[in-house]
């Protein structure tokens, strides 16, 4: 049985490959509960919210989290929720800080086990790895509030090393632009239209996880696989199928036989 009876998913504007109905629809038809979609989370937020994100910002990849001072630019760009993708130099967010930001400004009267919370953001989370001393990028911060990152998407799962070989040897922007037509397809980009269905199997981990316990899986073939290729993200998403433990760990909590 699920101990979640309802799941609030807010939606990223900036991102409309998101294809927030269809989202809705996907989680109604899998696990037959009451799902509602909000706007963007920071929609209404306040000025406290913004200097608490703010102070999330990383600023040393090799350096465990140290909560930074925002000054008062930092934190207007923060209530402006501009496409991070947009950004040539991403900024970085420390995913759990984030989260646990974001926890306080639920109402307590939604802040409970029985409801998930959802929340799609543009930003990019990343967590420090403290097997080699340095900060990832993160696609998921799986707990309640559970955070999506479509940056993190994009960004986390590496590109094929060819890829990477090609831009080290020819980069120039119009070399860049090149190399990135000639893997198209490869790789997801941002605009990508693949994304909402990819987006669907980090839906289906947040889940799982927060219903389990059950960290990533070590099946390339079941969707919660926990990707470090894109190449691996594409084909274990798109091929939509659980491996054998987690598909009776998925009938077990929403009662399919």
């Amino acid at each position: 049985m699920l101990k979640t009876s309802k799941i609030i998913v807010y939606d990223e504007p900036t991102v409309p490959e998101i294809q927030i109905e269809q989202i809705e629809k996907f989680l109604k038809g899998t696990f037959h509960i009451e799902v509602e979609i909000r706007k963007n989370f920071f929609e209404n937020a306040n000025d406290e919210m913004f200097q608490k994100i703010a102070s999330t910002r990383i600023f040393e990849l090799k350096k465990p989290f140290s909560r930074h001072l925002p000054t008062e630019i930092e934190i207007q760009n923060e209530r402006k929720n501009t496409d991070n993708s947009q950004n040539e130099e991403k900024i970085l967010y420390d995913g759990f800080e984030f989260e646990k930001i974001l926890s306080e400004f639920i109402s307590n009267s939604e802040n409970n086990q029985e409801t998930l919370h959802i929340i799609f953001t543009n930003k990019l989370t990343c967590t420090f790895d403290e097997s080699d001393f340095r900060y990832h990028a993160r696609a998921l911060i799986g707990t309640n509030p559970s955070i999506i990152s479509t940056t993190g998407i994009i960004e986390a799962p590496a590109k094929p090393k060819e890829y990477y070989l090609e831009l080290m040897t020819n980069f120039t922007k119009e070399n860049t632009e090149k190399i990135k037509e000639k893997y198209k397809g490869e790789f997801l980009d941002y605009n990508d239209p693949r994304l909402s269905k990819i987006i669907q199997g980090y839906l289906l981990q947040s889940i799982m996880y927060y219903e389990t316990g059950d960290t990533f899986c070590n099946d390339k073939e079941c969707r919660l696989y926990n990707a470090h290729w894109q190449k691996e993200l594409l084909h274990s998403q798109l091929n939509k199928k659980f491996c054998s433990k987690h598909e009776e760990s998925f009938k077990k909590i929403t009662n399919h036989s």
